[in-house]
């Protein structure tokens, strides 16, 4: 979709004169700031693999340690059925929803640079609390403070990766940030994997390593240009200027320049970003970025895998070693995913991403839940050949959210939403996305106590309802310069009654498409 086909009474729509070459000093400042989201995602690998361990249990949860040794007592399912032990869980994640809110004042006033370094001291000093843990209390607080850290660095990261690139990379550029997540996650399985054979503070070491992505955030957070776009907004026009001309590698950077400027104008007039982001013209970004797509990306059932990947193997007849390798294995699929959807999103776009992957995922969420009813039962384990088959099928299971809901749950919100609201629309976001996944974390482990099979099941009826909200609602954004990604809302079969092209002063020129 060229953007050139509009003449615009407030913003000019310029993207065909957007110049820009790919510069050494560009891929260093989003590799650097990318390194955020191995926060997310070495938390995320870590959690379930510590839950399972027997140490852990012992002096944290007992009784959990007690119920997990006898395997004939009860169903299997309800074996790490304990409230306070998935708390140590999704306490992070109701932890970073609320400091969202104020990483977004931050973003806008101080920029997306001082979010992260905010973010990594946060996860650092809840890292060192975690691994220095004696009780129950110290372990929560810990990860509270981990929490603010993810809640600081999810709301800049997707925000600085999308304001940096160019438009024709921008889904490949942000989805560094889906890459380190991943990274993290494969990373700390392999930790796992390691710290289990160290008895007795192996997994203190497996929650302390947390502190090295933490410093290297911090450390090239130093020295992180903020992105031309934030200072524009603070009204550093001379600097913004320097730095957008340093990333594009040229000088020719009029254009894209202006509108810049002409976007943080529409921003300054806009006191309450929150308030605005209610509005009737910003209803496509609130409905389909700020609510719709966090929400989703976590009852597709994804994250419950992540975290708690090794129990789950482990609930179905895995040794406690077979539980943290299967684990390793689904977080290489994750990077392997990662990788696959950076190579081609900006070529086959977004919506082929969500409606393909979602088909599989469906499919492979029955053949689990087929699969555990007919093979799974209390005191049971499962044979070889059952156990290799659940493996590969979540291996497909990951592959297919890696490249799809796991990346442009990120991609897409981060780059809809326009300057006046982008950061308050970050925040909510990351808020939305925070309760689904502390509450999937907290319900979970009894849902697969309770429903049994049939939590696939539930999952599986979420994914159709996801794949059918984005077949029929949300536009195609590649290649589409982010000051310019408003205009698609005109031109779409329902969300142009919200937002039509002449309420907002645009008029379409004849011939020209958006």
């Amino acid at each position: 979709m060229a953007g050139g086909g509009f003449d615009d009474k407030s913003r000019g729509a310029r993207a065909h004169l957007y110049e820009y070459k790919i510069t050494s000093y560009f891929v260093c400042s989003c590799i650097v700031a990318a390194i955020g989201g191995s926060l997310f995602g070495y938390d995320l690998g870590i959690s379930g693999g510590v839950t399972s361990m027997d140490d852990f249990l012992k002096i944290f949860f007992p009784e959990v340690y007690k119920r997990k040794q006898e395997h004939l007592k009860e169903t299997d399912y309800c074996k790490y059925d304990n409230q306070i032990l998935t708390l140590f869980t999704s306490s992070l994640y109701f932890a970073a929803l609320i400091s969202a809110f104020g990483a977004s004042h931050i973003t806008r006033k101080k920029g997306r640079k001082a979010s992260i370094l905010c973010g990594a001291v946060s996860f650092f000093v809840g890292a060192v609390l975690n691994a220095a843990a004696k009780n129950i209390a110290m372990l929560i607080i810990g990860r509270c403070l981990l929490g603010f850290g993810i809640g600081f660095s999810n709301q800049a990261v997707p925000l600085y990766l999308s304001e940096m690139a160019p438009a024709k990379v921008r889904g490949a550029v942000n989805q560094l940030f889906q890459l380190s997540t991943c990274l993290g996650v494969l990373i700390a399985n392999f930790v796992n994997y390691g710290t289990a054979k160290i008895h007795p503070w192996g997994w203190r070491l497996s929650l302390g390593i947390a502190t090295i992505p933490a410093m290297f955030m911090f450390i090239g957070g130093i020295f992180l240009p903020e992105t031309p776009n934030s200072l524009v907004e603070q009204g550093k026009l001379e600097k913004a200027r320097q730095v957008l001309e340093k990333v594009r590698g040229t000088t020719r950077v009029d254009a894209e320049f202006a509108d810049l400027v002409d976007a943080s104008n529409a921003a300054r007039a806009i006191k309450h970003p929150f308030r605005n982001l209610l509005s009737r013209k910003n209803r496509p970004q609130l409905v389909i970025g700020a609510l719709a797509i966090p929400a989703f990306q976590q009852l597709s059932g994804m994250n419950s895998i992540l975290f708690y990947s090794p129990v789950i193997f482990q609930s179905l007849g895995f040794g406690s070693g077979a539980a943290l390798y299967s684990s390793a294995i689904t977080g290489g699929a994750l990077v392997v995913a990662a990788l696959i959807s950076m190579a081609f999103v900006d070529k086959f776009g977004r919506r082929a991403f969500f409606l393909e992957a979602g088909v599989e995922m469906i499919c492979v969420m029955v053949a689990v839940a087929i699969t555990l009813a007919l093979e799974f039962g209390q005191g049971v384990i499962l044979p070889k050949g059952i156990g290799i088959f659940l493996v590969i099928i979540i291996c497909i299971f990951v592959l297919a959210y890696g490249r799809s809901w796991g990346p442009l749950g990120w991609l897409v919100p981060s780059e809809i939403f326009p300057l006046e609201t982008r950061s308050a629309g970050q925040s909510m976001v990351v808020c939305v996305n925070m309760i689904f996944t502390s509450l999937i974390a907290q319900c979970f482990l009894v849902s697969l106590c309770h429903l049994k099979y049939g939590v696939f099941l539930l999952f599986a009826g979420f994914i159709i309802i996801m794949t059918c909200f984005i077949y029929f609602l949300l536009p195609e954004t590649k290649q589409v310069p982010i000051e310019e990604i408003y205009l698609l809302w005109g031109k779409h079969w329902f969300w142009k009654r919200y937002c039509s092209l002449e309420e907002n002063g645009i008029e379409l020129k004849n011939g020209d498409k958006v």
